[in-house]
């Protein structure tokens, strides 16, 4: 067998989608407050940048956007069980993806 228990190994596969998330789902931003003013945006990413100098965004902002559905890699799960019989491995840890979703298992 190609792997055998006790072995550390890493899982790649594609994280679940989350769709077009804020900044406080996608960064853990805590948001601004909820009273004493505060009308329309309490889960908004507040300023994003200076005034007229620099006159733009700097690179790498983070701010709303597409989250999830990306390729990842879960290092260092420890193989439980190999059922040679049904083809399983079991791993300790959380593996990234949907259910039944395809992963790559690497040494």
């Amino acid at each position: 067998s190609l792997f055998k228990e006790g072995e550390y190994v890493d899982v790649t596969g594609t994280t679940k989608g989350k769709g077009f998330s804020g900044v406080m789902k996608r960064h853990g931003f805590s948001g601004g407050p909820k009273t004493h003013g505060q009308r329309e945006h309490p889960r908004s990413a507040g300023s994003i940048g200076q005034a007229s100098d620099p006159s733009r965004v700097f690179k790498g902002m983070k701010m709303a956007g597409q989250y999830g559905n990306k390729r990842m890699t879960a290092r260092n799960l420890e193989i439980v069980q190999v059922d040679k019989e049904n083809n399983q491995i079991l791993l300790k840890g959380a593996v990234p993806g949907a259910n039944n979703g395809i992963v790559y298992i690497t040494k």
